[in-house]
């Protein structure tokens, strides 16, 4: 048979050289194997989705003629309007004063970060993301061809003009472009940035001239101690008002109602809603209806309680993980202990490889988890993984840590 494997090659862009497969995408195949305990993907539990709500929210629209045919047909870009007013006083809750004209419903908040890296990046400027950080963010901002520099606002005092520098040395003409970040319970550690940090990034921002990307997909899932106001609601107080911010905040209804009607959200300045509509518009014209008009439903009637149901839940399986790692794990190895979110990030001695590791305990321990390299924008952090206990039940994560313990060992 004839191959043809190469024909494209040397038609691509030079950018698709740079998109890559998601090593988490690829290992949640594994969630098919019924032998296999996965502590790989942040998948929500579809046990803690609104299944009836959803199914008796979507027979109603579809029942009512009218409701239907808006549900089928084009709609505005911008997202329906009474979910962007659910949005904006969401966002008013959370010390974000706004309107609807503040708001742009995107296809999840990975549509988000694709849109503003397109709308931001030019080839070699550079965006500043913590080390690791969320691989989705790299894979949506790398298509733009960035180049990236260390966040650390819990670090040493940041020195904006060796920012400024290493971003004009790398290539003529470039720059820093914004500063990305995980605030609450990040993806992949877990670690929530404290006030003083999130003070230090709009430092930083300032003197340098940028945007600040919050990705905010965990903020809901506190589980215990203080809520810390987000950066955009920080930055908000400082200008005087959104519309003078410069803190893009991407939201989602991704960890709390459903992962699968791919609803998110961007608050920030209306200069800056008003040009990603043009994004919007150019790339999928706009979000389905009727999957904005069940969200909408949801999020009037069952938000808070499913929150609230979530947040028990994964508080529940957190702890047992936390105390299987506490229990099985040799000397040696560490771990985070998050306050919320989906995550726990373990780190290993030097020598140890977690790729090495991951093919070792799939086919040895029957055990999944995702490595941490493909979270380090510079290939770094060999040694570190991420488990996740959203999926997870009592047993499998004691015999699942229990068993990794012992390879390690």
């Amino acid at each position: 048979m004839q191959q043809h494997s190469n024909l494209w090659e040397p038609r691509y862009a030079r950018r698709a050289e740079r998109m890559s497969g998601s090593e988490i995408r690829e290992l949640l195949k594994l969630l098919d194997q019924p032998d296999i305990i996965s502590f790989a993907g942040g998948i929500p539990d579809p046990a803690l989705f609104p299944e009836a709500e959803a199914r008796s929210t979507g027979a109603e629209i579809m029942a009512d003629p009218k409701r239907a045919r808006a549900a089928l047909q084009y709609a505005v870009s911008e997202g329906d309007p009474g979910l962007r007013s659910w949005i904006t006083a969401h966002m008013t809750g959370l010390g974000v004063p706004c309107d609807i004209d503040n708001i742009l419903v995107t296809s999840g908040s990975q549509q988000a970060l694709d849109f503003l890296g397109r709308m931001l990046l030019t080839p070699g400027d550079t965006a500043l993301v913590r080390w690791p950080t969320y691989l989705g963010a790299l894979q949506a901002f790398n298509a733009y061809e960035p180049r990236y520099d260390r966040l650390d606002p819990e670090g040493a005092n940041i020195d904006a003009a060796d920012y400024a520098a290493a971003a004009g040395d790398f290539a003529p003409g470039a720059s820093v472009k914004f500063a990305y970040a995980v605030p609450d319970f990040a993806n992949p550690t877990g670690a929530t940035m404290t006030f003083g940090a999130r003070e230090k990034t709009l430092d930083l921002a300032t003197k340098l001239d940028i945007a600040v990307i919050e990705d905010a997909a965990y903020t809901a899932l506190r589980y215990e101690g203080e809520a810390i106001p987000s950066i955009l609601a920080i930055d908000v107080a400082r200008a005087g008002g959104i519309n003078a911010s410069r803190v893009i905040y991407c939201g989602t209804f991704s960890k709390t109602l459903s992962p699968g009607l791919r609803v998110g959200w961007i608050c920030a300045s209306k200069a800056l809603i008003s040009r990603l509509v043009l994004v919007k518009q150019a790339s999928d014209l706009n979000s389905p209806p009727l999957n904005q008009m069940i969200i909408h439903r949801l999020a009037e009637t069952v938000f808070d309680a499913k929150v609230e149901e979530a947040r028990g839940e994964y508080r529940r399986r957190r702890d047992l993980m936390l105390a299987a790692l506490e229990r099985y794990m040799p000397t040696g190895v560490t771990w985070t202990e998050p306050e919320g979110g989906l995550f726990i990030w373990v780190s290993f001695p030097e020598k140890v490889d977690t790729k090495l590791l991951l093919e070792r305990s799939v086919a040895d321990a029957k055990v999944a988890f995702v490595p941490g390299r493909a979270f380090h924008a510079d290939g770094s952090g060999g040694n570190t993984a991420r488990f996740s206990f959203s999926l997870a039940n009592a047993t499998q994560i004691d015999r699942g840590i229990k068993a990794l313990a012992k390879l390690i060992s």
